[in-house]
């Protein structure tokens, strides 16, 4: 597949998302498809090339592939009351290479790695590892019990939090998970059923050019963290591909 360069997303990107939330039908949409992929399909494709080659300089072990890496515009609506065929943003995501792709409960053998998604008014790029299966769930918490001081470290470092304050709080249990005592020390770490940060982005952030350079920022940053949580996952970090 030719490479392409990545020259940003252009406001036609986010005005094709807003029209799609209205229009949300495949009628339009095939009238519309054309457009789809030139403001958006299109440039996510660039924009995973030009990340996957950034991130061999400081995550070697995590990629992107044009096609692999994008979400498909499609929903699964097979178990869902809302039979919206299309999602109303763009999507991609950076994996790491000896891990499953793909994320939340179904998708088990998958690791941590970044994610980049745009919509009207909610864009942001993210990192971690969103909803894992059950063993991998049951392998971070036993990594957490046996060495909470490092993940601790590193999420409580100020870099850290100046970029995204703390871990997001969407499915957290209110007691214990089964297993652990109710006052165990890595009890602040061991509620969470997902280990994922958020760092939210201004549409104008997102239809920057300059955007694969924000993301690399990030990533940079969010980097120890991401690679903890692949470790207590069995996966390891690469200095070089």
């Amino acid at each position: 597949m030719a490479t392409e360069t990545f020259t940003g997303f252009r406001p036609a990107a986010l005005s094709f998302l807003r029209r799609l939330r209205r229009h949300n039908e495949r009628a339009w949409f095939e009238a519309h498809r054309a457009e789809y992929e030139r403001e958006l399909r299109d440039p996510m494709r660039a924009l995973v090339e030009e990340m996957d080659v950034r991130l061999a300089g400081f995550a070697a072990e995590i990629g992107g592939h044009p096609r692999r890496s994008i979400y498909r515009i499609h929903r699964d609506t097979r178990f869902s009351a809302d039979k919206s065929p299309y999602k109303t943003n763009a999507a991609c995501q950076f994996f790491h290479r000896d891990a499953r792709q793909g994320a939340g409960q179904e998708a088990e053998g998958a690791g941590a790695g970044f994610y980049f998604q745009m919509a009207p008014g909610e864009c942001f790029a993210a990192a971690g590892i969103w909803m894992p299966a059950r063993p991998a769930l049951d392998r971070l918490r036993d990594a957490l019990a046996e060495d909470h001081e490092a993940f601790a470290a590193i999420v409580t470092a100020p870099p850290f939090r100046r970029l995204v304050g703390r871990l997001d709080e969407e499915a957290m249990l209110v007691r214990m998970p089964r297993g652990f005592a109710p006052d165990h020390p890595a009890g602040r770490w061991l509620r969470y059923r997902s280990f994922t940060v958020t760092k939210a982005l201004t549409d104008d952030e997102a239809l920057d050019p300059r955007l694969p350079r924000r993301l690399e920022r990030i990533y940079r940053t969010l980097t120890p963290f991401v690679r903890w949580l692949n470790g207590a996952l069995g996966l390891r970090a690469a200095e070089r591909r």
